[in-house]
């Protein structure tokens, strides 16, 4: 699908189907993925992406995606029969890796499995084997649901506490947000219509003011959406490519030194592939296609591994 950066277009259709509140849509002139715009991110300066996944067999995978060149993959962890017992989940969020002095560590996040929304949380024994599983049921009614993502923010200093949300796209268009306090109470903050053509959203920024993901649609577009956090839920919409991005079900961002390294996967041929996107600008935007990544990538569900949110920066529209 993908030859010296340039990845193909699948099909031919003309309607981005994006009908947003949209301050900040900036239609016009792009390049397509993976070819290296002026103001390349290019570095030989090694970054990845903590990819994870849930295998069928309801195991969690996690692989470092090495921007190097050739671009390398080594498997990390393989923590055996997570979801075995209850069915695996059919969206996750990041999930926070903490390694402790024993040698082992723990895992949290959030998953949807059928109609449900659960806190997910275990242990690593210095082996690698789960203990003290958890999976604990928040709330139904997330079988419409088709994406979802978890945000914390806490600033180095600890001066400010922990920012916790979460947003999730409903099948009908609608992006609603969460946000949870400090004892694990959820509360809506509000929703947003008009996002029916999205495909996959993956965060880029993060701070106390606003967050920002990145959107491709089944129409082939490429957007950045930046929501406040401190007001009503009222989406910033900028284009920042027109074309070639509708293959990619699933995109997972990590910040390092190139930007944000964004991995696509495409689902349809179980492969993926690896951009370096520079500091959202628009249609400007700095994108540089790094490649095809080694190996096959047919699991249902994948996610970012991340740390502890004081140390988790995300700076790719700040």
């Amino acid at each position: 699908m993908v030859a010296d950066g340039q990845r193909r277009v699948r099909g031919t259709s003309a309607v981005l189907g994006l009908t947003l509140l949209a301050a900040g849509l900036t239609p016009g002139a792009a390049r397509a993925a993976g070819t290296v715009a002026e103001g390349s991110t290019r570095t030989d300066r090694v970054c990845s992406v903590d990819l994870g996944s849930v295998t069928p067999g309801g195991d969690h995978l996690a692989q470092a995606v090495r921007a190097t060149t050739p671009i390398t993959v080594t498997q990390m962890r393989k923590t055996t029969f997570i979801y075995s017992g209850g069915g695996n989940p059919r969206l996750s969020s990041y999930f926070t890796y903490e390694p402790t002095a024993a040698a082992g560590g723990w895992a949290d996040g959030l998953v949807v499995q059928r109609d449900g929304m659960y806190q997910s949380r275990y242990d690593i024994d210095p082996d690698g084997a789960a203990e003290n599983q958890v999976l604990k049921r928040v709330g139904a009614g997330w079988d419409r649901f088709k994406a979802m993502e978890q945000v914390q923010y806490q600033a180095p200093s600890h001066v400010e506490p922990l920012r916790r949300s979460v947003y999730a796209l409903r099948d009908d268009g609608l992006l609603f947000r969460w946000n949870i306090d400090m004892y694990g109470v959820w509360r809506a903050a509000g929703s947003a219509a008009g996002f029916s053509s999205v495909k996959s959203l993956a965060l880029i920024s993060k701070n106390y003011s606003f967050d920002t993901f990145l959107a491709n649609t089944r129409g082939g577009a490429l957007y950045t959406i930046r929501i406040p956090t401190t007001a009503a839920l009222k989406p910033v919409v900028t284009m920042v490519r027109s074309k070639t991005w509708q293959g990619f079900e699933t995109l997972v961002a990590a910040s390092c030194s190139l930007g944000e390294l964004v991995v696509g996967i495409d689902k349809d041929t179980s492969s993926a592939y690896l951009y370096a996107i520079g500091h959202a600008n628009g249609a400007k935007t700095a994108i540089e296609g790094r490649g095809k990544i080694p190996g096959t990538f047919a699991n249902p569900v994948y996610f970012r591994w991340g740390p502890m949110p004081d140390l988790d920066r995300f700076n790719g529209d700040s």
